[in-house]
């Protein structure tokens, strides 16, 4: 297919205002499935850990035909962790779809991705989405839209963008409030006739830029990119180079070549340029790469992915239950996984440390590292996590440390118990505005600042307030923040909890464990109502003797647990703990088990 009848474009939101069901109704009408066949929804969402936390976290490609023009659509993620996936992503399309909630309106990640596609001068439609919702406030959204346009620097042209509403989950789209959609014609039609086809010379030499890779147990490593010059052909003879090193290339063939039909891969002979196409057959090929033809090597330039801003050290789980049940639990099992991972997911960083056991894992956010933790587990993997901790810059000779912009959105009369905690953690107020009974917030915060700060946020909102942060600059060192106030309940001996020794024990705190859980000596059973650490017998049993004494004999009443999540886990961690993950277990540990040795190194620390 030439490039006059093809149409790159991405959609791009932030989490949760509905890109992935808006690409279901797409998929829907444009006839890809047949009329009896079961449709799962949220299609795009491919991945167990995507479906189970409803999110995207991986972008997707796929396309769709509209008459005689093919719709090539990259659904991206919205979670302000994964802006790599996004950035990277921008660079194969020629035009993006902003998604933005009737009612929530522009949120940091709808700022952070809508300015990079300005950046690279994309021609945007804006699609006001979830009209339907009984607390909808278009008029004042639409006013959000254009400042934010304005505050980005756009183009005339893009501050003329069109506009569309739509209810994603009903599939209706329409260009006028006054009249119904029916269906989503406006929007494919906005598409074709608004976006331009991609900029593509068949004619010239063969170049295409990867901004994606998958991998196959059958085929391996499958680069998806965009065709940007000439005609890449099956079995052709090519050149892989990168940007960043342009004296250096080697030589690869194109085995198998692809092009993306609705869910499907098609298998192609050839593909010409402006077309998003996958390949695969070329071992240790990444991301930012540019497949040449050989005679003409010249590398395509590659967007620079923004830095990481916290880290953590994996590490090999050395506590007395280790090993009993992951499957890969040596130091060169859980590096080689690591980088792996590097090589699909850009904006993950790997180090080796001095100790061969250890290694540190620079990511975006707290999200960005759990989900590599939990696909870990998931493949058998058992190993130990740190405390997550930000990654400082030197800036003429002054220490700095990453700020986020929060925005919250809480309920009016929570609005004072949220500056308090805030400020607390050095965080500085930048704007308020009042909407009917919520009110929204923003401010300027350390990114520790919100390390284990959003189960307190969610408690002090009765659940009902909404908190969103995206990276913003480097900023002065801004002193210490204690990560929590309250300190752990420390098992004080190893074996398994029983319920005498639990009712005893969760007079001074909250529970994380249940009797018949095994524990060790230093593994963190619960949280102690004070602060500072408290060692607790939960092995302890009831001495047992002929002699009854009234009122002893009671049935023991014990309060339910408190089933920590693995982000909860890591949120929880204090500097002298770790995480022991396993395939079946998140357990919390003191990194020195025994109590002498622990205070002694307290000691130390404090001389």
């Amino acid at each position: 297919m030439d490039a006059k009848h093809i149409r790159n474009v991405a959609i791009i939101a932030h989490v949760d205002h509905g890109k992935t069901t808006l690409v279901d109704a797409m998929l829907k009408q444009s006839g890809i499935y047949r009329d009896n066949q079961v449709v799962v929804e949220r299609v795009m969402d491919s991945n167990d850990l995507e479906r189970e936390r409803g999110i995207t976290i991986l972008a997707k490609n796929t396309a769709v035909m509209y008459g005689d023009i093919k719709i090539n659509i990259v659904d991206t993620p919205g979670h302000a962790d994964f802006g790599g996936e996004v950035e990277r992503i921008l660079k194969m399309v020629d035009g993006v779809i902003l998604l933005v909630d009737a009612a929530e309106g522009p949120l940091p990640q709808t700022r952070f991705v809508l300015s990079k596609s300005l950046e690279l001068g994309h021609k945007v439609i804006v699609v006001i989405n979830k009209i339907d919702r009984p607390d909808a406030r278009i008029s004042e959204v639409i006013d959000e839209i254009l400042e934010l346009l304005i505050e980005l620097n756009a183009t005339d042209e893009q501050l003329d963008s069109p506009m569309l509403y739509a209810c994603a989950k009903q599939g209706i789209c329409t260009a006028d409030l006054a009249v119904p959609g029916k269906d989503l014609r406006p929007l494919f039609d906005m598409i074709v006739n608004y976006f331009d086809p991609p900029e593509a010379d068949v004619n010239g030499p063969q170049r295409m830029l990867i901004s994606s890779v998958d991998y196959n147990e059958y085929v391996g490593r499958i680069a998806i990119g965009n065709i940007v010059s000439g005609v890449l052909r099956q079995n052709s003879e090519i050149a892989v180079c990168n940007y960043h090193e342009p004296d250096k290339y080697h030589k690869a063939k194109a085995v198998n070549l692809y092009q993306f039909d609705g869910l499907n891969r098609l298998p192609v002979t050839e593909a010409e340029a402006g077309n998003i196409v996958a390949l695969s057959g070329i071992d240790n090929i990444t991301i930012g790469d540019t497949i040449c033809a050989v005679d003409s090597v010249e590398p395509l330039p590659f967007v620079k992915i923004s830095a990481p801003t916290m880290e953590v050290t994996f590490s090999v789980n050395d506590s007395p239950f280790a090993g009993r049940e992951g499957t890969y639990v040596t130091s060169r099992n859980i590096r080689d996984r690591l980088y792996r991972e590097t090589q699909k997911d850009v904006s993950l960083r790997v180090s080796d440390t001095d100790s061969t056991e250890a290694f540190n894992v620079a990511g975006r956010g707290e999200m960005h590292i759990s989900i590599l933790i939990e696909t870990m587990r998931r493949e058998g993997y058992e190993f130990q996590v740190s405390p997550p901790r930000i990654i400082t810059r030197e800036v003429d000779g002054v220490k700095c440390e990453p700020i986020e912009n929060l925005v919250v959105d809480v309920p009016s009369d929570c609005v004072g118990s949220v500056i308090e905690k805030l400020s607390a953690r050095k965080a500085d107020l930048t704007k308020m505005d009042s909407m009917g009974t919520r009110t929204r917030l923003e401010f300027l915060i350390p990114t520790r600042g919100l390390f284990g700060y959003r189960n307190e946020f969610l408690t002090d909102t009765r659940g009902e307030g909404i908190m969103a942060s995206v990276f913003d600059s480097y900023s002065k060192y801004k002193g210490e923040i204690a990560r929590r106030v309250n300190g752990s309940l420390v098992a004080f001996e190893t074996g398994e909890a029983v319920a005498y020794g639990l009712f005893n024990a969760q007079e001074r705190g909250s529970l994380f464990i249940s009797p018949g859980t095994k524990v060790y000596e230093g593994m963190v059973v619960g949280m102690n109502r004070k602060s500072g650490d408290m060692a607790v017998n939960v092995c302890k049993q009831k001495q047992l003797s002929n002699m009854r004494a009234a009122g002893h004999d009671d049935k023991l009443r014990l309060v339910p647990p408190r089933i920590l999540s693995l982000e909860q886990c890591l949120e929880f961690l204090a500097d002298d703990e770790l995480l022991e993950v396993t395939p079946e277990s998140l357990r919390i540990r003191k990194a020195i088990l025994n109590k002498e040795m622990r205070l002694k190194a307290q000691a130390r620390k404090n001389q």
